[in-house]
């Protein structure tokens, strides 16, 4: 008997066909009726046929048997179609849609993937859900169905239960996060840690010991990474400081500014530019101003750092070319390169209007 290299769940991959001049049987069976006459289930049947493991090796021997009993060939039709790949990478963001749509970063960060893969002649399925339980559900189905080739796995987090389905889902990826959230899986990341460290050495050198820190959501990764490194240099530099986390949203980030002004900080370092641009207009609506009351510090610096009033300081970097280095690395992924972590940059600190002397 030919065995083929059928997956667990492959819908029409699991049919055979009659071996040429057979006569007196049906013409198409499935692995569902060799189960049944195994009494076993039809992930064992793929299992056994494809020599992998998972099944006893009394079950592997009777779903050959049975197999040679009915002489049945693999459609090989269906196998090539098995082998094709669907030039298609995914990408799933758990984010409501309210967020996507003011935060700048993904717009520029999806338009790098797009870029790569329109060189390679493949498309994007981008997928949004309303959280990591049915992100894991995406990932199982676009595996059963061979929807993608790969997938870009975005908002790491500490113990991310999404690295061991997608291990097991045998579904290619890369993470784009530090390498301490990856789990030995391929990643893309900046160096947050730098990037927070040198945002608050700026503030300590313009003399302002009372700072705040406008965060997003602490389940992420990144986030975590991003507050290790806020409460070390904080303590390094002896200053007063606090951290509020949020969604990411505008909304949240305003809220957010208005409660820690309560504790009159004379700085404010947020993690992304939305937010930022949202507690600007929070500081001036209380009658504050800018940078003589209260210095402002943004994330990621889209356009909207540079066209407000004030003109924001920001850690910049390049978020279209982080994008396109993410879907780079997912081809070498697909071509058997060993897994790696990539660093793709420190974003660097851009002194703008915003910054000024502590007058307190």
């Amino acid at each position: 008997m030919t065995e083929s290299p059928i997956g667990a769940h492959t819908g029409g991959l699991d049919r055979f066909v009659r071996a040429p001049g057979e006569e007196g049987v049906v013409a198409h069976v499935t692995i569902k009726e060799i189960a049944r006459r195994c009494g076993v289930s039809q992930g064992a049947v793929s299992y056994a046929l494809n020599n992998r493991p998972g099944v006893s090796a009394a079950t592997r021997a009777r779903v050959l048997r049975v197999a040679a009993e009915l002489e049945w060939v693999p459609n090989t039709a269906a196998r090539q179609l098995s082998a094709a790949r669907s030039e298609t990478f995914g990408l799933v963001l758990a984010r409501t849609p309210q967020t996507l749509v003011e935060e700048p970063y993904f717009m520029g960060f999806v338009g790098g993937v797009e870029s790569v893969l329109a060189e390679h002649s493949y498309a994007l399925s981008l997928q949004v859900v309303a959280d990591l339980g049915a992100e894991l559900a995406t990932y199982r189905k676009w595996a059963a169905e061979r929807r993608v080739d790969g997938v870009i796995v975005v908002d790491p987090r500490v113990g991310d239960p999404r690295i061991p389905v997608l291990r097991k889902l045998g579904l290619p990826a890369v993470l784009v996060g530090d390498p301490a959230l990856a789990d030995g899986m391929p990643c893309v990341w900046t160096d947050s840690t730098a990037a927070m460290t040198a945002a608050l050495d700026h503030v300590a050198s313009l003399g302002h010991t009372v700072i705040a820190r406008i965060a997003g959501p602490p389940e992420f990764g990144d986030v975590w990474i991003r507050d290790q490194a806020f409460g070390t240099a904080v303590r390094r530099l002896g200053l007063t400081a606090v951290t509020r986390h949020t969604d990411y949203s505008a909304a949240a980030g305003a809220d957010a500014t208005r409660e820690v002004l309560a504790g009159r900080p004379t700085a404010i370092v947020y993690d992304n530019d939305l937010m930022a641009v949202a507690g600007l207009a929070v500081v001036q609506a209380l009658g504050l101003h800018i940078p003589d009351d209260v210095t402002l510090v943004a994330w990621d610096d889209s356009t909207l750092c540079r066209i407000t009033h004030p003109t924001l300081t920001a850690l910049s970097h390049n978020v279209v070319g982080y994008g396109a280095e993410v879907a780079r690395r997912l081809f070498d992924v697909l071509a058997g390169t060993q897994p790696q972590a990539h660093l793709y940059s420190t974003p660097l600190l851009i002194i703008r209007e915003s910054s000024a002397r502590c007058r307190a």
